[in-house]
C-alpha cells in the first residue's frame, strides 16, 4: 500500500502507461500483440511484488 502520495503517483503513472501501450496495440488492430502486451506487463508485475529482497522488512 502506498504510504505517501508521491508513490501514490507513481503507482497510478505505472498503470496508465500499462493501458497506453495496450490501447497502442489495439489501435494497430494486431490482437496478438495484445495478448503478448499484457503477458509482458504481467511478468513485469510479478517481478516488482517478488523482488528480492523485498522493500519493506518483515
Amino acid at each position: 500500500m502506498p504510504t505517501n502520495e508521491k508513490e501514490f503517483n507513481c503507482n497510478l503513472f505505472d498503470q496508465l502507461t500499462l493501458i497506453e501501450r495496450i490501447e497502442r496495440q489495439v489501435d494497430k488492430g494486431d490482437l496478438q500483440a495484445v495478448k503478448e502486451e499484457i503477458e509482458f506487463q504481467k511478468k513485469e508485475i510479478n517481478r516488482k511484488l517478488y523482488q528480492k529482497p523485498p522493500l519493506t522488512s518483515e
